[in-house]
């Protein structure tokens, strides 16, 4: 797909994609320049970790949604499949 930047900088990305990536209106994105590349990604939650019992737990410092069971699952499979056999 192809698309422009307006004289204010501001790049349009196709709603397509937009849907593709999980890319809402107001979340926030880290912009990296790579290799001649120009690398957009969400930008991480923000977290405290704090003491709860024995375990130590992230906890979001702004209030958010709860995460749905899907994507739980979706996560774990993922860093399963990135730990070494």
């Amino acid at each position: 797909m192809r698309t422009t930047i307006d004289p204010s900088g501001r790049l349009l990305i196709p709603t397509e994609i937009r849907q593709q990536a999980g890319l809402k209106p107001g979340m926030a994105l880290d912009v990296h320049c790579r290799a001649g590349r120009i690398e957009i990604e969400r930008a991480p939650l923000a977290v405290s970790v704090v003491k709860k019992g024995r375990l130590m737990v992230a906890v979001p410092r702004k209030k958010t949604s709860p995460l749905s069971a899907e994507t739980v699952e979706r996560t774990r499979r993922a860093i399963r499949r990135e730990l070494p056999a």
